[in-house]
């Protein structure tokens, strides 16, 4: 852990309502070392982007970082001012976001909002900006970027609009990249570009990526390890690898159940009954325990604590033995 550059300490995001306080993220814990891509992946509502949002000190009030820490290369960030935040923001953290067209600013040119960041967070002067923000564009795939540096985001298509936002997150060579669904609006051939451009980009600057999606083909493919999330909760955390081809939590084994294989011969895909539930109604005990088809008294009363089991962490009582085992053993 002491290597990580980003660690993440049981964090609570909260939302006061006149009805009451609703937990968004509820007491979450991981870390990502430097190189690493770390995918969160997980149904809409399960926190996911809050978590991201949380740590890019983004949270759209009346949300509110209520308990835990938020430590960037050893340093607390979670508690700092707003404009410290903000310096922080470029320099140290870049954002990649679903819709580019949300990054960026319809009116101005691409390059002038590249030249803008870098200026604002590195000692280069206008010319120094001009080159290094068409070194960039070049860098992100983007051709004839001497050119294109003058063009105005309408100008580019979907697929080369997030390049250009991959370029403005990486102008000031952040420590951490957090992207949330960077390719969701892509077609097919354009996400396996902007995958392939950023598994590339996390090795060539030894970035930290936090990944945010809720597509398990792009987690397969893109990331070192996966957290998978349910109702505000790290279900299960671990080497993609490790879970992908053997799921411990039910969740995780319905998700991945439900992913078609290409040549595969079952005639019916896996189904998860149910939906997530909302965060005013989450069932005491374990919150999936309503669509679980393994659970039994005890996950309707007690909420269980991630388990190291194997190479993962799995929150789930079905390995509580193997955590005695452990205790037993150890």
């Amino acid at each position: 852990m002491s290597s990580a550059l980003l660690e993440v300490r049981n964090l609570r995001v909260e939302f006061p309502t006149r009805r009451g306080t609703l937990r968004a993220v509820d007491d979450i814990s991981f870390s990502i070392a430097p190189g690493e891509v770390l995918g969160v992946v997980g149904e809409s509502g399960a926190g996911k982007s809050l978590t991201g949002a949380a740590i890019i000190g983004l949270l759209e009030p009346p949300g509110r970082i209520a308990a835990g820490e938020i430590l960037l290369e050893g340093r607390r960030i979670d508690n700092l001012p707003y404009e410290e935040l903000r310096k922080i923001r470029g320099r140290q953290i870049g954002a990649i976001f679903q819709d580019p067209l949300t990054s960026l600013n319809p009116l101005y040119r691409v390059g002038d909002q590249i030249i803008e960041t870098i200026r604002t967070h590195l000692p280069l002067s206008e010319a120094q900006a001009r080159k290094r923000a068409i070194d960039l564009l070049q860098e992100v795939g983007i051709s004839s970027a001497a050119e294109r540096v003058d063009h105005y985001p309408h100008q580019f298509s979907g697929g080369m609009r997030q390049r250009v936002v991959i370029a403005l997150a990486l102008c000031a060579e952040p420590r951490l990249i957090v992207a949330d669904e960077p390719t969701t609006a892509l077609d097919v051939s354009i996400q396996a570009q902007i995958i392939t451009l950023i598994k590339r980009l996390c090795r060539e600057h030894k970035t930290a990526v936090m990944l945010v999606t809720h597509d398990m083909g792009v987690i397969a493919e893109t990331a070192d390890r996966v957290a998978v999330m349910y109702a505000g909760r790290i279900a299960e955390i671990g080497p993609v690898r490790d879970v992908v081809q053997n799921a411990k939590h039910p969740y995780t084994q319905g998700l991945m159940g439900a992913i078609p294989s290409i040549g595969g011969a079952e005639e019916r895909l896996a189904q998860i009954e149910g939906s997530m539930p909302r965060l005013t109604a989450i069932p005491p005990g374990c919150a999936f325990n309503p669509r679980c088809p393994k659970a039994f008294d005890r996950c309707r009363v007690d909420r269980p604590e991630p388990i190291p089991v194997g190479t993962t962490q799995v929150a789930c009582w079905l390995y509580e033995d193997a955590r005695a085992k452990e205790a037993v053993h150890g």
